[in-house]
C-alpha cells in the first residue's frame, strides 16, 4: 500500500512538473522535503541513504491546515558512522590518480530515518535534484546522481527500487538482505556488497547441520526481512529433513501479552535451538521477559541483524544470552578511517546540518542558544571541541561490518565509472558499439558497467556481483561470550563461504566456543534421537518428520547407516546378523557326517552293514545246514548283499551334496531295494512252487522255478529299475541345489531330483514289487510247514510298506536337512526290518538252538512221529 502510495505521489509530481514544463518552458522545484544531508559538490554526484536517526515524528493530522513536516529523533551514531565512511572512499578515490583520474566524486547523503516515507522523500530528493528550475525543455548533462548508496533496510530498498528501477538507477545497497531484492525482473538495477538473506539462511543451516541440531524454533519480525527470511528458513529446513518445533511472530508494537504468549511456547517446547531474523528494536522486549522469567537453557541463533548489536552485551542479560552463536557480514579494515572521523568539523552550510546535528548529540550541546525560565539548557557548542575524547559506535572501528559493505559499495561505483571512462570509442558495449558519455551520462549505462564490476579492496577481500547483483556470500561466525566486568563480548569463531564449485563451506574453531550450559558441551536439539543401525525410521502420525520411532528391522533386513528411512534386503545368499546391521554369508545346512545326526545315522548304516556281514558269515559256515539249504541258500545271499547295498547307499544322502552323489544316491538306493525286494519276491514264489509241487496235481510246479529262473527273474527285474534309473539321468539327472524356501535364513544344500516323473517312476516300481511280494506271502502264510518262510516274509514286507507309507507325510513336512535324514531313516528301518525279520529267526536257530537245525525239525515231522 506505501508503495503504490508513493508511485502515485511520484507520479503527480511529474504530471504537475511536465504542464509547468509546456507553459512556460522551465521546470520549477515546487517543494523542498525537509531532510538531514550532507552534501560535497563535484563532476559526478553519488547519492546515499543512512539510518541516522532511529525515529520518525510524524504531526497530527486535522485537516484543518497544512501539516507540520516530520522530523527525526534518537540519534544513531553508528548510521552516522556509515555516512562518513561513504564520505572517506569519495575523498580517497578523488586523492587516488589510478582511479577515475580528472574526474571528481561528489556526495549528497540523506538521512532515512529508519522509517519507509523518509527513506522515499529522500530517495525522490536524490533523483530529481536540487537545483530551483531548468531552463531546457531538453535537458542535458548527468542526472542529479549517477549512483545511490543504500538503503540499509529491505523494505525502503523495495520500494524505492520500485520506482528508481523504472529508470534504471543503480542502487547499491550495504545492509538490505531480503532475497526477495534478488528478483532481476522487478529490480534491475539493485545492487548489494551485503550477501542475501537466502546466503545467511544457508549459512545457518549449515550450523544447525554441523552440530546435528534438527529441531529448533523460530522467531522473525513482522517486516520483509523476518517474513521473507523466515520463508527460506523454513524452505532449508525442509530440505535437508530439520523441523521447526514453533514458528512465532514477534510484535512490532511490543504488546506484552504477546510476548508472555510467545514465552510459553519457547518453555513448553523440546526444542533447545532458537533462531531469531529480527532487528533489535523487535527483539528487546522478548528479551526483557526472558530475563524476568529467568528463562535459561536455550541455545539463541542470532541473524546478522542483532549478531553484532550492542544493546544485549550488559550484565544483565549475560546469564541469558552469553553462548549465542550468530552471523555477522564479514569484518574489514580500512586504513585511516579512524583519523578521518576524528578530523570531522562541523558546517554552517545547511545543506550539511547533518554534522551540525551530529555535534550536539556527541558533545550534548547547541549551536543555538536556547533558555528556559531564565536557565541555559544546554552548553553552546563552539566546533572546536575534541573528537578524541569521546568513545562512541562513531569513533570505533576495531569491527567495521556494515560501514565495511559501505566502503565497498562506493568502490564499486567508482570503478563502474572507471570502466565505463576507458571505453574506446566505436568498440563500446552499446548500439553501434558506442560508448557512454559522460557529460549526457544515463544511468542504465552504468548499470551495465556495475554488473562486470570486478576488484580487490585494501584489506584483501574481492568485490563482485552475480547475475542477480548480490555479492560474494562470506560471513563470520560469532560467538558471545563473558567478560571479566560480567559483559559480554564477541569472538569470531569461524567463517562460512559459498563458492560456485565448493558450495557452502563452514570452518569452526570449535575449540572456542563457549557454551552456556552446565556440561560445556553443544545441548542436544532433537524431536526424536537417531535410529541406531540396524533401525529405521517410522514416522509419528501427526507429527513432523523429524519426530519418529525406531523400528527394528526384519529378519534377512539390515541399515548399516544412522536414521536410514527404510531397511534394505540382504542378497539371495546372505542374511542380516543379530544386529541387523550387516549382511553375512548364509549358513549352509546340509547332512554332515560331523553333526550328532549324521554321526547317529553314520554308525546306524555301518552297523547294519556289519550285521549284514556278520549274518552272510554265519550263513556261509552253515550253508550245509538243512534251514540255509531250506530257504534258498542263493537268493539268501543275494538278499543279504542287497541289504548290505541299501544300507551303504546311506552314505551317499550324508555330507555336502555334490553332482556324482546326487546322481548316484537314488540310482543306488532304487537298484538296491528293487534287488532286495525281487529277492524277496522270488523268494516267496519258490516257497509257494515248493508247497504246491508236494501235492500230486503240482509236482510239475517246481520245474518252473529252478536255479537258472530264480537268477533270470531277479536280473530281469533290477534291470528294469536300473533302466529307469538310466533314463532318470541322462534326461533330468538330480544336481545340488541351494533351496532358500525351507528357511529363509539359511542355505539347504540338497539334491534337486531332477525330474519328478523319474523319482516318481522309480518309488512305484519298489512299491509295485513290495506290494506283490507282500501279497503272495500274505496269501502263503498258512502252508503247514514248521519253520514256513512265507510268515516272515509277510512281517517282513508289512514293515516294509508301513515305513515307506509313513515316509511320504513325514518327508513333505520335514524342512532341509530333516527331509534328507526322514528319507535315511526310512532306509534304514526298512533294512533293518527286512533283515531282521527274515534272518533273525534263522540265525537265532542257526546259533541258539542247533538241535532244531533238522529236516525233520522244518518240515513238521518230528512231531508227528511223536
Amino acid at each position: 500500500m506505501w508503495i503504490t502510495l508513493y508511485i502515485s505521489l511520484y507520479l503527480s509530481f511529474n504530471c504537475i512538473s511536465a504542464v509547468s514544463i509546456i507553459r512556460s518552458g522551465t521546470c520549477q522545484l515546487q517543494r523542498r522535503f525537509k531532510l538531514n544531508g550532507m552534501y560535497q559538490d563535484g563532476d559526478v554526484i553519488l547519492g546515499g541513504l543512512f539510518h541516522v536517526h532511529f525515529f520518525t515524528v510524524f504531526p497530527d493530522l486535522n485537516f484543518r491546515m497544512e501539516p507540520e513536516r516530520p522530523y527525526c529523533e534518537k540519534f544513531n551514531m553508528e548510521g552516522f558512522q556509515h555516512a562518513q565512511t561513504m564520505a572517506f572512499a569519495i575523498d580517497e578515490i578523488n586523492k587516488n590518480p589510478n582511479l577515475l583520474p580528472n574526474i571528481t566524486l561528489g556526495y549528497h547523503l540523506y538521512d532515512n530515518c529508519v522509517m519507509l516515507g523518509m527513506a522515499f522523500r529522500a530517495a525522490i530528493s536524490l533523483a530529481s535534484g536540487t537545483d530551483e528550475s531548468f531552463s531546457s525543455v531538453n535537458c542535458t548533462g548527468p542526472p542529479p546522481v549517477v549512483g545511490i548508496v543504500g538503503d540499509a533496510s529491505s523494505t525502503p530498498s523495495i520500494a524505492i527500487s520500485s520506482v528508481l528501477g523504472l529508470f534504471r538507477v543503480p542502487i547499491v545497497s550495504h545492509y538490505a538482505t531480503c532475497s526477495c531484492l534478488s528478483d532481476r525482473k522487478k529490480y534491475p538495477s539493485f545492487f548489494r556488497t551485503i550477501p542475501s538473506d537466502a546466503f545467511q539462511v544457508r549459512a545457518m543451516i549449515q550450523i544447525l547441520r554441523h552440530f546435528g541440531w534438527t529441531w529448533v524454533g523460530l522467531l522473525y519480525s513482522n517486516d520483509d526481512y523476518g517474513i521473507n527470511a523466515a520463508q527460506s528458513f523454513q524452505q532449508e529446513m525442509h530440505l535437508f529433513g530439520h523441523c521447526i518445533a514453533f514458528s512465532e511472530i514477534l510484535p512490532s508494537d511490543h504488546n506484552p501479552r504477546d510476548i508472555q504468549r510467545i514465552m510459553g511456547v519457547i518453555q513448553a517446547c523440546t526444542a533447545r535451538v532458537v533462531v531469531v531474523f529480527a532487528l533489535s528494536s523487535f527483539l528487546i522486549p522478548l528479551m526483557d521477559e526472558v530475563v524476568l522469567q529467568n528463562m535459561t537453557g536455550r541455545q539463541w541463533i542470532a541473524s546478522e541483524a542483532w549478531a553484532t548489536s550492542l544493546e544485549y552485551h550488559t550484565p544483565r542479560f549475560l546469564p541469558f544470552l552469553a553462548g549465542t552463536l550468530g552471523i555477522a557480514i564479514r569484518r574489514g579494515e580500512i586504513q585511516g578511517l579512524h583519523d578521518y572521523l576524528l578530523r570531522l568539523r562541523p558546517s554552517n552550510d545547511p545543506r550539511n546540518n547533518m554534522l551540525r546535528i551530529f555535534w550536539e548529540n556527541m558533545f550534548e550541546c547547541s549551536f543555538e542558544t536556547k533558555q528556559t525560565d531564565g536557565e541555559q539548557m544546554k552548553k553552546v557548542c563552539t566546533g572546536q571541541e575534541d573528537l578524541t575524547t569521546t568513545d562512541t559506535s562513531y569513533t570505533d572501528v576495531s569491527g567495521l561490518r556494515a560501514s565495511y559493505n559501505v566502503y565497498k559499495a562506493v568502490y564499486a561505483l567508482a570503478h563502474a565509472l572507471h570502466e565505463m571512462m576507458q571505453c574506446k570509442e566505436w568498440k563500446g558495449p552499446f548500439s553501434g558499439n558506442r560508448c557512454a558519455d559522460i557529460i549526457d551520462l544515463k544511468p542504465w549505462q552504468l548499470v551495465h558497467y556495475l554488473q562486470k564490476a570486478n576488484f580487490t579492496t585494501g584489506f584483501g577481500d574481492h568485490v563482485s556481483f552475480d547475475k542477480n547483483g548480490d555479492a560474494l556470500a562470506i560471513y563470520d561466525v560469532l560467538n558471545w561470550h563473558p567478560s571479566s566486568d560480567g559483559s559480554i563480548t564477541i569472538h569470531k569463531i569461524g567463517v562460512v563461504n559459498e563458492g560456485a564449485a565448493t558450495g557452502m563451506v563452514l570452518r569452526l574453531d570449535e575449540e572456542a566456543i563457549y557454551w552456556n550450559f552446565e556440561t560445556k558441551k553443544p545441548p542436544r536439539s532433537v524431536c526424536s534421537e537417531s535410529c541406531s543401525p540396524g533401525t529405521r525410521r517410522a514416522t509419528r502420525k501427526g507429527f513432523p518428520v523429524c519426530c519418529f520411532d525406531c523400528l527394528p528391522c526384519g529378519d534377512g533386513e539390515i541399515s548399516n547407516a544412522t536414521d536410514a528411512i527404510e531397511c534394505t534386503a540382504c542378497p539371495d545368499d546372505f542374511w542380516s546378523n543379530p544386529d541387523n546391521d550387516q549382511c553375512v554369508p548364509k549358513e549352509v545346512e546340509f547332512l554332515s557326517y560331523e553333526e550328532p545326526l549324521g554321526i547317529s545315522l553314520t554308525t546306524a548304516s555301518l552297523l547294519g552293514t556289519c550285521f549284514c556281514a556278520l549274518v552272510m558269515v554265519i550263513f556261509a559256515h552253515h550253508h550245509n545246514t538243512p534251514i540255509v539249504r531250506a530257504n534258498n541258500s542263493e537268493l539268501s545271499f543275494l538278499l543279504l548283499l542287497s541289504l548290505k547295498l541299501c544300507f551303504l547307499c546311506v552314505l551317499l544322502f550324508i555330507g555336502r551334496p555334490e553332482q556324482w552323489t546326487c546322481q548316484l544316491r537314488h540310482a543306488v538306493f532304487g537298484i538296491s531295494f528293487v534287488l532286495c525286494v525281487s529277492s524277496i519276491l522270488v523268494k516267496t514264489m519258490v516257497v509257494i512252487a515248493v508247497f504246491k509241487s508236494s501235492r500230486p496235481e503240482g509236482r510239475g510246479a517246481i520245474k518252473w522255478f529252478g536255479a537258472v529262473q530264480q537268477r533270470c527273474t531277479v536280473l530281469i527285474l533290477t534291470a528294469l529299475q536300473i533302466v529307469i534309473c538310466a533314463v532318470w539321468l541322462s534326461t533330468a539327472s538330480p544336481t545340488p541345489h541351494k533351496n532358500n524356501q525351507y528357511i529363509r535364513s539359511k542355505i539347504v544344500y540338497e539334491c534337486a531330483i531332477g525330474s519328478v516323473a523319474g523319482f516318481s517312476l522309480l518309488l512305484g516300481y519298489i512299491g509295485l514289487l513290495a506290494a506283490v511280494s507282500f501279497l503272495l506271502a500274505f496269501l502263503a502264510r498258512n502252508l503247514p510247514d514248521n519253520f514256513n518262510e512265507a510268515k516272515f516274509i509277510t512281517f517282513s514286507m508289512l514293515i516294509f510298506c508301513a515305513v515307506w507309507i509313513a515316509f511320504v507325510p513325514a518327508y513333505v513336512s520335514s524342512p532341509g536337512k530333516y527331509a534328507v535324514a526322514v528319507e535315511i531313516f526310512a532306509i534304514l528301518a526298512s533294512s533293518f526290518g527286512l533283515l531282521i525279520a527274515i534272518f533273525a529267526p534263522k540265525c537265532y536257530i542257526i546259533l541258539l538252538h542247533p538241535e532244531r537245525n533238522t529236516k525233520n525239525s522244518i518240515m513238521g515231522r518230528e512231531t508227528q512221529n511223536k
